[in-house]
């Protein structure tokens, strides 16, 4: 057992190192470090059980950092444990131009899963974490997240702890480092530990007060947390910013003005009062190992248990053949999970569901934590994880997604009712946003089917693509294109209607494509014909293709989406041509704010439609 002088002395380390890193970065936060260092000691030496030579090892306890601003405290801890990679030389050049150490914690990092920083988003991540162990790993490791007070203000701190409580997630720690300061003012709870026990318990967790820089009270409290059965628990740490040796540590403790600043002329005297108050500056504990019971995910390609079967006069939604897919995966490899918001009914992951409810989480309405929890499931390859929900709905999780591709997170969003192809619901339901703002993701791919069969080798193929994927699927049920031994691919498009003739290219995906195919045949019984190429994937978008063939019809090419103009389909065209001179690009896209009305109605009021592809093709040809 480690011994309570020993672990003061590495917390001091800890500190030690975060202010000299700060100072010698001339940035950071060496206070919120400080506040923290008897919890990460503790946590680090006497509580967590990992191998710290493997620190991704499977059977290792989760720890994420969801105060990412503290990140020179991690970095010390994983020095002071024993991390190869990592020397005191390396602590210095924390922040600086090509190094590691960054100034927020990322992946790059062998020992973070996530990246961490944009508060609020951790303990998502660890719900998701300890889900995948409790429920889909049955395996002994634990998670335990470190949360600012200031960050407990975001709505998605409580969605996780409402998803945390109710489903008994007993294998979470959540820390709350109650150091009562924020960045430019105090938290709006300040020292209130009461309010915090109260708000945790009633999520359903094991709340428990403590002197977050009493060793041995920190001792006893994760201890009561790993005997705790059938709850989470919430540490409530009453701490203090820049505590140090006591809580007057030269005018900077428990004082404003000190948020995101190194010591500067201060530190020289902190540090000398802190290193003359340790007994051993090289003080060090082992850490707990962990039972290895769990062995490295199966990595092999997933596939669907058999190819895509459609009648060909059959008329199939593409969230309807999602489920479908989804269902097939789920058959050939354990580690695809699903999981929504709600609407599993209407996306069809309820196909999923009925099939493998041992691997579904409902996750309820609340979607930046769907998009946590998703992550999380991700983190170490454990699981696949598949996240539905409407595609409007998204939106409010763009941050989670945005974070979501600096954690190098492996997830697969599909959303459903996109567009005013939805009709009655109204613009509120509309997803006419939802491809610029996955297109803008860096590691993002971008599906859109236009049929069943294409969306179940969408379905596939994202679940082999490494990265943060998002389907598109559309409500309306739309006749079969393909046959199904049809091969898709990434960055590849599919030239659906093409003869020697054809004057201009139409582009379309998803519902507008079925629009351009019925402009084709309106057009050639008119005597022009039209090349109409299926785009398949957004990004990576197939240049080769649209290169050749707008060079083929004459350098005219129309795109007709059912999204806004901005950062869909069109844009993305336009940004394949950009360099292709002499082309004329006409752009129909959804322009407004649109109502409710049938479907087909809104797509002609907001010049969608196939007559309007029509009229397009005949007035660039005039």
């Amino acid at each position: 057992m480690a011994d309570n002088q020993t672990l003061k002395d590495i917390a001091n380390r800890l500190r030690i190192y975060s202010i000299e890193a700060t100072s010698a970065a001339n940035s950071g936060h060496p206070t919120s470090c400080m506040s923290a260092a008897e919890v990460m000691a503790v946590l680090f030496h006497h509580t967590m059980k990992y191998d710290v030579t493997v620190p991704r090892d499977p059977n290792n306890d989760r720890f994420i950092l969801s105060k990412g601003h503290a990140a020179p405290v991690l970095y010390a801890a994983w020095y002071v444990a024993g991390h190869r990679g990592i020397t005191h030389d390396d602590l210095l050049q924390l922040r600086k131009f090509g190094h590691m150490l960054e100034g927020h914690p990322t992946p790059k990092l062998d020992f973070v899963d996530v990246a961490t920083g944009s508060l609020g988003q951790g303990l998502s991540v660890g719900a998701g974490m300890a889900y995948t162990g409790k429920y889909f790993d049955k395996a002994s490791y634990r998670v335990f997240c470190i949360m600012g007070d200031g960050e407990s203000a975001e709505g998605s701190v409580w969605e996780a702890c409402a998803f945390a409580g109710h489903y008994k997630l007993d294998n979470l720690v959540a820390i709350f480092d109650v150091n009562r300061l924020g960045q430019s003012d105090p938290t709006s709870l300040q020292h209130d530990i009461e309010a915090y026990v109260k708000r945790t318990e009633s999520f359903g967790f094991n709340a428990i007060a403590v002197d977050g820089h009493d060793i041995q009270a920190l001792k006893d409290a994760f201890d009561a947390a790993e005997k705790c059965k059938g709850k989470p628990t919430a540490l409530i740490c009453k701490t203090y910013k820049g505590y140090a040796w006591d809580n007057a540590a030269d005018g900077i403790s428990d004082l404003m003005g000190w948020h995101g600043k190194p010591l500067g002329d201060r530190a020289a005297g902190v540090l000398e009062k802190i290193k003359a108050s340790t007994k051993d500056l090289n003080a060090f504990i082992a850490p707990p190992k962990p039972e290895m019971k769990l062995s490295a995910p199966d990595l092999s390609p997933i596939k669907l248990s058999s190819p895509p079967k459609y009648d060909a006069d059959a008329k199939v939604a593409t969230r309807v053949a999602y489920g479908t897919a989804l269902k097939k995966l789920g058959e050939t490899s354990q580690r695809v999970v699903a999981m929504d918001g709600d609407t599993k009914n209407s996306t069809f992951a309820i196909t999923f569901q009925k099939a493998f409810p041992e691997r579904f989480i409902e996750c309820f309405i609340a979607e930046q934590n769907l998009v946590g929890v998703g992550v999380g499931c991700g983190c170490r390859g454990r699981t696949v994880p598949f996240i539905s929900t409407f595609s409007a709905f998204f939106t409010r999780a763009f941050d989670q997604l945005r974070m979501g591709a600096i954690s190098q997170a492996n997830i697969k969003c599909v959303g459903s009712h996109a567009g005013i192809s939805i009709g009655e619901d109204g613009p509120s339901q509309m997803a006419l946003e939802d491809l610029a703002m996955f297109r803008t993701i860096p590691t993002a791919t971008v599906f859109y089917p236009s049929d069943p069969v294409s969306m179940e080798r969408a379905v596939e193929l994202a679940a082999n693509t490494e990265g943060i994927c998002f389907i598109r699927s559309s409500r309306p049920a739309t006749i079969v294109l393909y046959g199904s031994d049809e091969e898709f691919g990434l960055g590849k498009a599919k030239i659906v209607r093409k003869s020697d003739s054809d004057k201009v290219t139409v582009v379309g995906c998803g519902v507008t494509l079925h629009e351009a195919l019925k402009a084709h045949d309106t057009l050639k019984a008119d005597g022009i014909n039209i090349r109409v190429v299926d785009i398949f994937t957004l990004k990576p978008i197939d240049q080769g293709l649209l290169v050749e063939s707008v060079s083929a019809t004459g350098n005219r090419i129309i795109t007709v989406e059912d999204h806004y103009p901005e950062g869909g389909l069109g844009g993305a065209v336009a940004e394949a041509l950009s360099e292709t001179s002499g082309v004329v690009h006409k752009r129909l896209a959804v322009r407004g704010i649109p109502s409710s009305g049938p479907g087909a109605k809104l797509m002609e009021v907001h010049g969608i439609s196939a007559s309007h592809v029509v009229t397009a093709v005949k007035e660039m040809l005039a």
